[in-house]
């Protein structure tokens, strides 16, 4: 089973892209303290696709706590002769991690809940 979660804080701002056939995709790096471990800092690259890269893009900046689940991949390409690999995680979840009290994100997680009332479904609308 490859399911792996973190919980880190951005190194820089997601670099939010798009593929030619009109795929959103965010890169990002979080700085992730090793557990029991005093001073010690994993720094992770994470690739998000479609909505969830749109997403973190929006409501995520450098610094901020973000909780992620997803799964470890690894990917190789050639420079320069020689074959290079790189080992990230594939986002399938995010979330945010900062405390309401967090001024600077509170404007962040009141929009993001806004934008979820939307798909809530009204009462009339459940089949049971």
């Amino acid at each position: 089973m490859n399911n792996c979660s973190f919980i880190g804080r951005l190194t820089a701002e997601p670099e939010l892209k798009t593929t030619q056939s009109g795929l959103s995709v965010c890169s990002f790096t979080l700085a992730v303290p090793r557990p029991k471990v005093k001073d010690k800092t994993d720094f992770i690259r994470f690739v998000a696709w479609r909505q969830t890269a749109e997403f973190i893009a929006k409501y995520f900046h450098k610094g901020n706590r973000i909780a992620i689940a997803g799964t470890l991949t690894s990917r190789s390409y050639e420079k320069d002769g020689k074959t290079l690999t790189i080992n990230e995680v594939v986002v399938e979840d995010a979330d945010f991690c900062e405390s309401k009290g967090n001024s600077a994100n509170n404007a962040a997680v009141e929009a993001y809940a806004d934008a979820m009332a939307q798909f809530e479904p009204d009462d009339g609308d459940l089949p049971f």
